[in-house]
């Protein structure tokens, strides 16, 4: 930051402006040419109400079926201190978002590369840091995520399970909420404290339910009948249907190679889930146009964070 008084915030404040003028521009292009609904990436957060679904899992074999479909993806692994989609891929990457947050490298500079080409920005601790940015700094890191907007077609992000701030900050921002949950009623019953805290306290109001570790699709959508339920009596909310993963020894195979079982096994059953459900979000155009693209989903996350 500057240190001559003033000059960092007359700077800010013409980056400010410019990025607005912009934001405004691409706005008025996307609804003058019709076209709102295809402009910009799509930004899906991957969530859970507990541990141990297999909700990176899910990530990485999701990632990689879209990018087999011919979609641009990139990763955020937003499980702050825990995150493991690198292990999972079998990645090793130097740098991670705090590299970002403190100017030592650009956003471009932390990609790394997965399978089937999908990009993964590394969080690590990042998001723990954006409670000290000052407002120089949160525009720097908006202008970094220009450099991405125009590159991948979806964003998928994977939280931490259950239901601290960490997890809000980007579900919250996302512009769809997926909601991973297994047969077990441990799982279901986090999956609905979960969507119940998101509807009540931030108003969110459209989730989509991935069953995984399923035995079979009736067993999935039983599942999904049970959540349904209780959601419907209690709360106003939609929930919808996404698919289901069958518990598959191919998946825990894959996971001890340190490789996406889409990636070793694709003919396994469960490659094949993650197929299908990769047809079905692309399929199923976002519902949420409330929500912005993936600046829109950085710029909520530093304003809930605060400093500004």
């Amino acid at each position: 930051m500057s240190n001559v008084p003033g000059t960092g915030d007359q700077a800010d404040t013409l980056r400010q402006m410019a990025r607005t003028a912009k934001m405004n521009q691409k706005a008025e292009s996307s609804s003058s040419s019709g076209l709102a609904d295809q402009q910009g990436i799509r930004v899906i957060s991957v969530t859970s109400g507990k541990g141990g679904v297999g909700k990176s899992n899910v990530v990485s074999n999701l990632a990689i079926a879209l990018s087999a479909q011919g979609k641009k993806v990139l990763l955020i692994d937003a499980d702050l201190g825990l995150g493991n989609l690198d292990v999972l891929l079998g990645l090793s990457p130097l740098y991670n978002l705090n590299h970002v947050l403190n100017g030592e490298k650009g956003i471009i500079d932390i990609l790394i590369e997965g399978p089937a080409g999908i990009k993964i920005i590394p969080a690590g601790s990042g998001v723990q840091e954006l409670t000290s940015l000052g407002q120089h700094e949160k525009l720097k890191l908006l202008d970094e995520l220009d450099m991405l907007e125009e590159q991948f077609d979806i964003m998928i992000v994977d939280t931490e399970a259950g239901i601290s701030e960490n997890v809000t900050y980007f579900t919250v921002a996302a512009q769809e909420i997926f909601v991973v949950v297994t047969p077990e009623p441990t799982s279901i019953t986090d999956a609905y404290a979960l969507i119940k805290l998101l509807a009540t306290r931030y108003s969110e109001h459209h989730f989509k339910v991935l069953v995984n570790m399923a035995k079979d699709s009736e067993d999935a959508l039983e599942v999904f009948r049970k959540l349904a339920n209780v959601a419907g009596r209690f709360l106003d909310i939609s929930l919808d249907y996404l698919g289901c993963v069958v518990k598959d020894e191919k998946v825990v195979e894959a996971v001890k190679r340190q490789k996406a079982v889409t990636e070793l096994f694709p003919d396994s059953e469960a490659a094949q889930c993650f197929t299908t459900i990769a047809r079905r979000v692309i399929e199923n155009k976002r519902q949420n146009q409330v929500k912005g693209n993936i600046q829109f989903f950085f710029r909520r996350m530093l304003d809930n964070a605060g400093g500004s």
